[in-house]
């Protein structure tokens, strides 16, 4: 990738000092520059923030590849089951959407977001710590319960909603958010239906 020699080059390091810097080896870190193996989402993000740049400098415009993004594990999609952090698998995402945040995949469990998101489907989801009213999140509750709904916003807390009306919403005053706590970890942008 001729932008990320470029880049190292513009902020003064060597490939070894990169490689140190963010910890992998060299010889990972050429293989990215030459094109022998794609970079994932997640380094992507550290060699911007290294060399000061945004994503999009890093990438070539001809680059049509897939950036590599973690599936994390699996999210419940009813009510809210422990987080896992174990890496099961990667996804592939466009360097467009690479360069609009950090990204994580989730393989959906349960059916409470049914006939959307059905159990084994994949996500993915982008690092934010708020979302707008309405979109579906990944939360975690409890520091450790993790689950995915769609937020609604209320004046005195909010509801995370499923799509299966079979299963009832669940609600969470402005204290309960605070003292549980209640944190937004990402936002859905994308479904990948399993068949």
């Amino acid at each position: 990738m001729r932008k990320l020699k470029l880049a190292r080059k513009a902020a003064g390091f060597t490939q070894a000092q990169v490689a140190e810097q963010i910890g992998i080896n060299q010889n990972t870190y050429s293989y990215w520059e030459t094109g022998k193996t794609r970079i994932d989402a997640i380094s992507l993000q550290r060699l911007a923030k290294l060399f000061n740049v945004p994503v999009a400098a890093l990438l070539d415009p001809l680059n049509n590849k897939g950036i590599k993004i973690p599936v994390l594990g699996r999210i419940q999609a009813g009510v809210p089951i422990e987080a896992v952090q174990d890496i099961l698998d990667y996804e592939e995402i466009t360097p467009e959407m690479a360069s609009s945040g950090e990204f994580f995949a989730l393989i959906i469990k349960g059916s409470s977001m049914e006939p959307k998101m059905s159990e084994g489907d994949v996500v993915i989801v982008r690092k934010q710590s708020d979302v707008t009213s309405g979109d579906t999140a990944v939360v975690i509750v409890n520091d450790h319960d993790a689950t995915v709904k769609r937020l609604i916003k209320k004046e005195n807390g909010i509801m995370l909603q499923a799509t299966n009306p079979a299963h009832e919403p669940l609600y969470f005053t402005q204290n309960e958010i605070r003292d549980l706590p209640v944190v937004v970890v990402g936002r859905v942008m994308e479904l990948r239906a399993k068949f």
